[in-house]
């Protein structure tokens, strides 16, 4: 793959950079990710709206789905990024590599969490009625199944970007499983 330009502000439509000084105030820099996608005049602003959108699940539990799906479609850079947000979240190191591998040991409905979403990955949405039956009986309702498989969609987007532009990643390098 030829280097693919990371746009900067100046680069980029007048709505795109507002969305930058946007991310400049919230998270203190524009990520790579999402300056790529600014190439588009739509698809960052597209793109936040369906990851800023309303969830059952909560911050630490997305954690668990981004990094489940990260690690099984090989994304460094998301890795790298939600390594980082995990541990700003409480997870520790120890648990943040037990759930990329796709189970949770230290926490049954986390665990549940990570097997269903592994498995919806692994066999591309046909999940396993076992998996399913254990993410109910583990407490998580109809309304988290829906909310884990956009979020399976939402994470892939990003999986898929960085694998086909490979921009340089700008957090803390995840190490290798």
């Amino acid at each position: 793959m030829t280097n693919f330009n990371v746009p900067t502000r100046n680069e980029v439509s007048a709505n795109n950079q507002a969305i930058f000084d946007s991310l400049e105030q919230k998270v203190g820099f524009v990520p790579n990710i999402y300056a790529t996608m600014a190439s588009s005049e739509n698809a960052l602003k597209n793109f936040i709206d369906f990851a800023s959108a309303q969830s059952s699940l909560k911050t630490k539990e997305k954690e668990v789905v981004n990094l489940v799906v990260s690690e099984l479609n090989q994304c460094q850079y998301c890795l790298s990024a939600h390594t980082a947000i995990a541990g700003m979240n409480g997870y520790t190191p120890e648990q943040i590599i037990e759930l990329r591998s796709g189970t949770a040991s230290f926490d049954s409905k986390l665990d549940a969490l990570a097997k269903l979403s592994r498995n919806i990955v692994e066999n591309r949405g046909a999940t396993s009625p076992e998996i399913l039956k254990d993410f109910f009986a583990s407490g998580w309702t109809k309304e988290n199944l829906m909310d884990t498989i956009n979020l399976v969609g939402e994470i892939t987007i990003t999986n898929y970007l960085h694998r086909t532009t490979e921009v340089p990643i700008d957090f803390p390098v995840a190490k290798s499983l």
